[in-house]
């Protein structure tokens, strides 16, 4: 497929003229020494807008039920999140009804649904009840060839039908670019353009299937920032294992929203996730976010459960091992301050900091358990009872719970 908006040979067509020739479109390559940092350390805030009820039931495996989706509905919206993308009202059926119960809940948070650039889908989103609706286009190569058969102004033109149909039944349109991060950069801002032009009030950037690092996002999204009169929201994917430092750049760059999900839930390798963007952009860059942190862990369970899909223990933020220190240096040092081993204090997320006896504890550490139960023990004693631990431990593949220690105290005592 020659791009669209390639017009060195034979100018563009009268259908739909590019700006890219236009200087002012010129894509920048590196940060000049007087372009203006769009994000610091600062007093803007930044929209959370969550598709656990979207993206995230999209994960292979996953299939939430009415009463579910509108638990998760609820448990979003008590902890303050700006907007819900509540799911695919095309779908009919339960997902419809799931929707129309959603609209009738009195959230306080916005509720988008997620619509195909065709009119019956947005119909359909209004038959649900909602007033929001966000429109998904392919903008790539490899995209548009797949659904539009190469066809990249039959695209644009069912957008802008779809569009006019739903600003026509007064809906408030934001417009997706699907694989935002393989397109080429004139089109994308051309058909970025067109939808703003349109009536769309909101450019979402996605990076479909995962492939940026942080330092392209932070270009892309740039280039898009600076020539749109519309917001840009971030969409990533953790295929590379970069959804949540994607996401942060993309703010970075000027965004100012973001697609998340509970726990990363998601397609193939899930999205960026609500507890690790909202707590990156609150202690890295003093970016407020209208979430309450404390419920993150609250989400986080809840959303688990529900989707049987649980939490490994080193996930970020919200893993059971987050904030578990065994390793005796460590376990020391927090004994001393936490602040030496912990980025931030876990109750800010829900969480206590729990020190584990295992394998690679020391002295302090066990000192510090039998305390709790008013033991002492000698220096002998004490080292008896550590290899002890750090033998069983190895057998159990675990770390041990404080009656497996006291146990092996009385042993010990008994020997």
């Amino acid at each position: 497929m020659n791009y669209p908006l390639n017009y060195a040979d034979d100018g563009p067509p009268a259908l739909f003229p590019s700006r890219s020739n236009d200087p002012a479109h010129k894509r920048p390559t590196h940060k000049s020494g007087n372009q203006k940092e769009t994000c610091s350390k600062e007093t803007r805030s930044v929209a959370i807008h969550e598709t656990t009820l979207r993206d995230g039931e999209q994960a292979a495996g996953v299939a939430f039920g009415i009463e579910e989706k509108v638990a998760i509905a609820q448990a979003l919206d008590q902890a303050g999140v700006d907007e819900l993308e509540v799911g695919i009202p095309a779908m009919g059926q339960e997902e419809a009804e799931a929707i129309r119960q959603m609209t009738r809940l009195s959230l306080q948070a916005k509720l988008t649904g997620w619509n195909r650039a065709v009119i019956s889908d947005v119909q359909a989103s209004i038959n649900c009840g909602l007033s929001r609706v966000h429109i998904s286009i392919p903008v790539s190569d490899v995209q548009i060839n797949a659904k539009f058969h190469g066809h990249w102004r039959a695209m644009l033109e069912q957008l802008r039908d779809t569009i006019n149909f739903a600003k026509d039944h007064d809906l408030w349109v934001s417009v997706g670019g699907e694989d935002s991060s393989r397109a080429d950069a004139s089109f994308l801002l051309d058909a970025a353009q067109y939808a703003q032009e349109w009536g769309t009030s909101r450019f979402r950037f996605c990076d479909t299937v995962g492939i940026l690092d942080p330092l392209t996002t932070y270009e892309q999204v740039s280039y898009l920032v600076t020539h749109l009169d519309i917001p840009v929201e971030m969409h990533t994917h953790n295929d590379l294992g970069m959804a949540t430092a994607n996401a942060i750049a993309g703010i970075r760059a000027g965004a100012t929203s973001v697609n998340t999900t509970v726990n990363g839930l998601g397609e193939r390798a899930g999205n960026a996730a609500i507890e690790e963007v909202v707590m990156a952009l609150k202690r890295i860059y003093s970016i407020s976010t209208n979430v309450d942190t404390h419920q993150l862990l609250d989400l986080s369970h809840l959303v688990a459960g529900l989707s049987n899909a649980p939490v490994p223990p080193w996930k970020a933020v919200v893993g059971k091992n987050a904030f578990a220190h065994e390793a005796g240096i460590h376990a020391h040092g927090i004994l001393k301050d936490p602040h030496t081993y912990e980025a931030f204090d876990p109750r800010e997320v829900g969480w206590q900091h729990q020190l584990v006896l295992g394998k690679h504890s020391g002295q302090h550490l066990l000192r510090s358990v039998l305390e709790r139960y008013d033991i002492s023990l000698n220096p002998a004693e004490t080292q008896a009872v550590l290899a002890a631990v750090r033998s069983w431990a190895t057998q159990v593949k675990r770390s041990l719970t404080d009656d497996e220690v006291l146990h092996l105290v009385q042993i010990q005592q008994a020997a």
